[in-house]
């Protein structure tokens, strides 16, 4: 009688679990593709509006790089016009968000079907999960290819303008700065509390002019406890939130930068440091001189600074716009850097 009663009580216990998971994965949003283990959190916000609570980006350099390249060769040429975000989004929904099954030959068999005449919507008609991962990957990465205009110097040695299609968003490093990073993100930090790193370390000398890697309005500036002197600046489709710290001491932003601004990609906006790590403003305790860049993705306007903020790795999106560096040089009369070339985008008022 009493294994029966333990038996019992097991298969009770059991099924009470089974009845709490499956209420709580209902409320959160949380839906579970066993086939990769993966998460797809949705939420809704007081109006009944649905949005993503979740992304990890997990997209490599190799993956990212060639994606883009066949968007934009494809650009002028006569026959399909590749789209890089719906590419990579249907290699997410293949992989289950989880870029180290990335294999060349995957996007080479999905580009090949679509210029021998199938359509995204065919090919993706059976990917539970295809229409998150183009939401998601979109967030990231809808200003970064494009059209746009740049200054650039003819043969003559003349500044003139260009129309181009491709990478407009730039390093947050200047051209001729060296620089060195690694994959830090996730990695462990304990001042103030202990937590994880939800940035990029990017290591160069005192005073390296930082770039705004995309067009879009100055957000935050001032000081954090833990950033130091930093710049927060929001991209138009107000998707993203890039995130620039421990900035110089004494005079970490170009002269007159200032809340609301209109910012341009490429643009110079203040200097590298090792400000932070205190209460007190204007101090330096950070070991070592680096960038702090950081990308948070907003679906809802409630996660911008809520407790469910999404930051993602930027370390291969640094990578990749590693390729795209502005050029600089120093004001004699301000001795602030600016861009040696203008840039203009749809997005900028002429």
């Amino acid at each position: 009688m009493f294994l029966l009663f333990l038996v019992v009580f097991k298969a009770k216990r059991i099924i009470i679990v089974s009845i709490c998971l499956i209420i709580l994965f209902s409320v959160s949003g949380v839906f579970v593709n066993n086939s990769f283990n993966q998460s797809i959190a949705v939420g809704e916000d007081i109006n009944g509006k649905k949005y993503i609570k979740w992304v990890s980006f997990d997209v490599t350099y190799p993956a990212l790089k060639k994606a883009m390249d066949l968007d934009i060769l494809s650009h002028n040429k006569e026959g399909y016009k590749h789209n890089w975000i719906e590419i990579l989004s249907y290699l997410g929904a293949k992989y289950g968000g989880k870029f180290s099954r990335y294999k060349e030959s995957d996007m080479n068999t999905y580009v090949q079907r679509l210029e021998s005449g199938e359509t995204v919507a065919d090919i993706t008609k059976d990917m539970k999960f295809y229409t998150y991962y183009l939401e998601a990957y979109t967030a990231v990465l809808s200003e970064f290819v494009g059209d746009y205009k740049i200054q650039v110097t003819d043969k003559e040695g003349n500044i003139q303008w260009q129309d181009k299609y491709g990478l407009k968003v730039f390093s947050p490093i200047a051209a001729g700065y060296n620089y060195n990073d690694y994959d830090d993100f996730g990695a462990g930090r304990d001042y103030g509390y202990k937590r994880t790193h939800l940035g990029h370390d990017m290591m160069g000398n005192l005073g390296t002019p930082i770039i705004a890697v995309e067009s879009g309005t100055v957000e935050q500036l001032g000081w954090n406890r833990y950033g130091g002197w930093r710049i927060g600046i929001r991209s138009f489709d107000k998707k993203r939130y890039y995130y620039y710290a421990h900035l110089r001491k004494d005079n970490p932003y170009v002269k007159n930068l200032e809340m609301g601004q209109i910012i341009k990609a490429g643009d110079v906006i203040g200097y590298l440091g090792r400000t932070g790590y205190s209460i007190e403003e204007n101090v330096n305790n950070i070991e070592i001189n680096h960038l702090h860049f950081g990308m948070q993705l907003i679906f809802d306007e409630v996660q911008k600074d809520g407790i469910n903020q999404i930051w993602i790795n930027v370390y291969p999106i640094a990578e990749l716009l590693s390729k795209n560096r502005s050029k600089v040089t120093k004001d004699r009369d301000t001795k602030d850097y600016r861009r040696v070339y203008d840039f203009f985008e749809h997005n900028l008022e002429e």
